[in-house]
């Protein structure tokens, strides 16, 4: 792929000719760990995020729960603008019609106020990087590069990155503990092509047959685990929260709002067609700050609904579902 179509980030361009939707590997995979490259520092590095996308949600939830987020300086957080444009994400909003979007907390890693996209910031850590340019991304400062932009493995490395800099009470917390890592992963084997990258799939799908034969997988797959917490578990897994509850939630909670509609995800809702599933999330949302706290409705349904331009040209965005997720009974 040439620089000068990588920089059409939009999704409308990421379908391929057979008209299924086909995710890329993400290119920075290393770890902040102590006696390597990205030692753990204060001051060292920041967080680049969006509010909207579930994969970047994920890294905001185990920030929270693991209390790096009461240290000052120990991994800021900076959220682009929810519209992802032809540009990619940017720092800075759009130059587009009044209302359009809801603006990120702008670009104040040091150094590189004057970055005006995400594609830029990809740039200096690369010079010659092609592809596109996702968040979320942890940055490191002080070589002035990213460390890594896979939130499956940003998740897992912040269990420990930081243990010795967090308040006691959060060191040693892991949301992906030993003795449920076999289960957990065979979750995520079938949870990640069949439901969290399978929305996407169906609403980036350019033919009837690439939809068709991917919301079936979807729903099947959500019949799955609505039939695992029929039991009336709080959490998947181990009894406690673990990383498969907060990969799954940031596309749960979506669901009802976004990929229903505009990921034409219509067979059923979560709240009329998956009473556990239901319940499980309205726990998670409405009993853990880590989850209610980074979850804004406003910037998901702007960002969507805005930004898929083929999808919806007129980026009209939809006052429902009200409420956006149901009281806990």
């Amino acid at each position: 792929m040439s620089d000068d179509n990588a920089h059409k980030d939009g999704f409308s361009k990421w379908s391929n000719k057979d008209g299924h939707f086909r995710r890329q590997e993400s290119s920075f995979r290393s770890s902040i760990e102590k006696d390597g490259k990205h030692q753990p520092e204060v001051g060292r590095y920041h967080l680049v995020v969006a509010l909207a996308c579930p994969w970047a949600h994920r890294a905001l939830i185990v920030r929270k729960l693991k209390g790096i987020d009461q240290v000052p300086d120990l991994l800021p957080v900076h959220v682009v603008d929810s519209l992802l444009g032809d540009e990619g994400w940017s720092f800075v909003p759009y130059d587009e019609p009044k209302g359009l979007g809801v603006p990120g907390t702008g670009n104040h890693i040091p150094g590189h106020e004057d970055k005006k996209r995400i594609r830029e910031l990809y740039k200096v850590a690369d010079p010659e990087y092609s592809q596109r340019c996702t968040v979320p991304v942890i940055w490191d400062a002080k070589l002035n590069t990213i460390v890594n932009n896979e939130s499956s493995e940003v998740i897992r490395n912040l269990n420990y990155a930081f243990d010795e800099l967090i308040p006691q009470e959060f060191r040693g917390k892991t949301f992906y503990p030993e003795a449920s890592r076999s289960e957990i992963d065979a979750f995520h084997e079938w949870v990640y092509p069949n439901i969290n990258n399978g929305v996407y799939k169906c609403g980036f799908a350019t033919t009837q047959e690439a939809y068709e034969s991917n919301v079936g997988p979807l729903f099947d797959s959500l019949d799955r685990v609505e039939k695992m917490l029929a039991d009336g578990r709080t959490y998947l897994y181990a009894d406690t929260l673990t990383e498969a509850d907060i990969r799954l939630y940031t596309t749960i909670v979506r669901f009802d709002p976004v990929y229903f509609t505009h990921f034409k995800c219509n067979l059923r809702t979560i709240r009329d067609g998956y009473p556990h599933i239901n319940k499980w999330m309205q726990n998670l949302y409405w009993n853990n700050p880590a989850f209610k706290d980074t979850t804004d409705f406003d910037s998901i349904k702007a960002h969507y609904f805005q930004s898929h331009i083929n999808i919806n040209p007129n980026r009209i965005v939809p006052q429902g579902p009200l409420p956006h997720i149901l009281p806990l009974n």
